[in-house]
């Protein structure tokens, strides 16, 4: 019950913020902006075939959708690092220990308020990549719940990494290395850029080690045509999907540790 009821508050802290909601109007600003290739696609791909048309409008979707859901692991990962280090610069969480709450029931309902926050990005992602679609005149061949299920996870994990970083570090300097972190992810993974000298006998560790967060993207699927449908197995979803659940537990369960012996209140 504690639990839940951090979580609500967090939450609607986040509702409240200012500085989240004067993003909020510049991404929808951006967006819109962005639409207006796809008109022009639409314009362009009727002269061509239904084939033709299909391949360039998913294709803008998807490349659309990728600015968007970038946007929103570097919205979950700054929440989650705000959330716990504004409390601890203001000195309020005090206050919320005193109640009692323990620091993993502290830290765990920041980290629901987090992904409830994110749950209703990714519902409103949902909703502007059928719209972008249905625009450009073509439709999203994908299975709903895959839609739903791939950045929810990955939101997880980028926001369990900020948490974890952020127990020890400022929030400014933990966005800065999990945008590192992301950055160096797409570059190790196989389809990433090319890797050469010392540094290529790195690759393998680094794919190892860090977050692959290019597994649990839902652009690939955002970009699959009719013609070119092909069913992904039920054992590849629940592998991947469990690999990011497990990865942001882990990580999760190292901000808890490391949180129970810090200080709780930072300058």
């Amino acid at each position: 019950m504690k639990i839940w009821k951090i979580a609500l508050n967090t939450f609607g802290g986040f509702l409240r913020d200012r500085l989240l909601i004067v993003f909020a109007v510049l991404f929808a600003c951006t967006v819109l902006l962005m639409m207006t290739p796809l008109l022009g696609a639409k314009a362009i791909a009727k002269a061509g075939s239904a084939s033709q048309a299909e391949i360039m409008v998913l294709g803008m979707v998807s490349a659309i959708m990728f600015f968007v859901s970038g946007t929103g692991s570097l919205l979950a990962a700054w929440c989650a690092a705000s959330s716990v280090a504004g409390e601890m610069k203001t000195g309020t969480i005090l206050a919320v220990m005193a109640r009692p709450v323990k620091r993993w029931e502290f830290l765990l309902g920041k980290y629901l308020g987090v992904m409830l926050l994110m749950s209703i990005y990714v519902i409103m992602m949902f909703g502007l990549s059928w719209l972008l679609a249905w625009i450009g005149g073509e439709k999203i061949h994908s299975a709903t719940w895959v839609l739903l299920a791939y950045p929810m996870v990955r939101y997880a994990l980028y926001s369990a990494t900020a948490m974890a970083l952020v127990t020890v570090l400022h929030p400014v300097v933990t966005m800065g290395i999990t945008m590192i972190i992301a950055v160096a992810a797409l570059i190790v993974a196989p389809t990433g850029q090319a890797i050469t000298g010392n540094v290529k006998y790195l690759k393998i560790p680094l794919w190892v080690l860090l977050p692959s967060t290019s597994l649990l993207s839902e652009e690939r699927f955002l970009a699959i045509t009719q013609a070119s449908l092909k069913p992904i197995s039920w054992l590849e979803h629940i592998t991947t999907l469990s690999y990011g659940l497990d990865y942001a537990l882990v990580l999760l369960l190292v901000a808890m540790w490391v949180f129970h012996y810090q200080s709780l209140t930072r300058d």
